[in-house]
């Protein structure tokens, strides 16, 4: 008998007939003769709505009273959930996170979990009783309601399941599980069996949406097995794991990521003297903005060209700092690129392969694809390029490795 954790976002119980397909979907689970803690989301659209009413009082609403209102949108799914549940015969109670007791910091709209009490979930699995808990949301030290931010209730899901020890974490969503890439760029994408949480972190903060870089973050330190699933069709989906033992046989590279949300910006004929990196990227941390690539280029007459990426709704605000400073430090000039993006391959097999870069440029070459910048670690390697030919380069490398399922390939 296992113990599995269940997530359901909020499209997934998106309305009363999703809930009860839901809570048909746990009942089988049950009649199999495993414990469940179910795990759900606000109905979708709720949590806007709610920010929507509080932005009708005040602009600017306050974060502990806005958390206060919309952890209210879980209460109400895990309620529908849990009656859903009992309806088919299946015992089952609903916790809020405070019920819980998800103890976090205190950070209203952004809190982090510090620890949570699982005796009486255990109390409950013992007695038999599917256990309806309300993500994205806990409680400070002060009794203060708290919510976890963007993606929470997916950590919520692996928080529990790190506390409980489960078997396994269950993330259901809208897709059947991770791709090699976004099928909407390449239909030759294929579902990955296994993917490590190393490369799923990569191919999350590479701009795969399909889960949030924390929960990740969370299952690998905790050591979680995550999986993937579909929340109205059977598969096996995507499990996420420590387990790197099969990669040898696996590909070298496991998927392709990409990110239309870039800009470039390049302050040209700065003095090249120490500590000019600083004095460029010190005022751009200052205001918030968050930097990716960097590339630096020192030429002849002892100046430097430096160029760095942020994200595309940072860049006006960038491009403004960076002015500042060029006057300050006499540089030459500054100029912007909105329309490029990112292009990344990943994967664990790189560490025991020589050439991928090689072989990644090759590709792109052969596509006569400009590689603007370029970015590496252990397991990934990333380029910047125009962004028109994203999807262009985004299928010459799934292709060049390989990654193109077999039936299709070459059509």
């Amino acid at each position: 008998m296992a113990l599995i954790v269940q997530k359901f976002g909020g499209t997934s119980v998106g309305t009363v007939e999703r809930i009860e397909q839901v809570a048909e979907k746990v009942k089988k689970f049950r009649e199999g003769g495993d414990d469940i803690v179910v795990v759900v989301s606000a109905m979708s659209g709720e949590t806007n709505r709610l920010i929507d009413l509080a932005k009708q009082i005040s602009e600017q609403p306050v974060p502990r009273e806005l958390d206060v209102m919309v952890s209210t949108g879980e209460q109400v799914t895990i309620a529908l959930l849990a009656m859903a549940l009992i309806k088919r015969g299946v015992p089952a109670v609903s916790y809020t996170g405070n019920q819980v007791r998800i103890l976090t910091d205190s950070a209203h709209n952004k809190a982090r979990i510090l620890q949570i009490d699982d005796q009486k979930i255990r109390a409950d699995l013992k007695a038999g009783r599917v256990v309806v808990v309300a993500g994205f949301q806990g409680v400070d030290e002060h009794g203060n309601i708290t919510t976890l931010g963007r993606g929470g209730s997916d950590t919520t899901g692996v928080a529990l399941a790190a506390a409980l020890k489960a078997d396994e974490c269950q993330i259901y969503t809208d897709v059947d599980g991770v791709y090699t890439t976004d099928p909407r760029v390449v239909p030759q994408a294929q579902r990955l069996d296994k993917i490590t949480f190393e490369e799923m972190l990569e191919m999350a903060s590479l701009g795969s949406k399909v889960l949030q870089i924390r929960s990740v973050e969370f299952a690998g330190k905790y050591n979680v097995p995550l999986r993937v699933l579909h929340s109205f069709q059977e598969g096996p989906g995507t499990l996420i794991t420590l387990d790197e033992e099969e990669s040898m046989e696996q590909p070298i590279i496991s998927g392709i990521a990409f990110n239309r949300d870039e800009a470039k910006l390049t302050i040209r004929g700065v003095p090249d003297i120490p500590g000019v990196a600083f004095k460029i990227l010190g005022p751009i941390s200052a205001a918030n903005i968050e930097v990716d690539m960097i590339v630096q280029n020192v030429a002849h007459d002892n100046t430097t060209d430096f160029t760095f990426t942020v994200h595309r709704n940072d860049y006006q605000n960038a491009q403004r700092v960076l002015e500042q400073t060029a006057s300050e430090l006499g540089a030459r000039e500054v100029i912007g690129d909105t329309k490029i993006a990112k292009v990344s391959i990943v994967g664990v097999g790189m560490r025991s392969h020589a050439g991928v870069a090689s072989r990644m440029f090759e590709a792109l070459a052969k596509e006569t694809i400009n590689i603007q910048m370029i970015s590496t670690s252990e397991i990934k390697v990333s380029v910047v390029i125009e962004e028109k030919y994203l999807e262009l380069a985004v299928r010459a490398l799934h292709t060049a490795f390989e990654l193109d399922a077999p039936s299709r390939q070459g059509e």
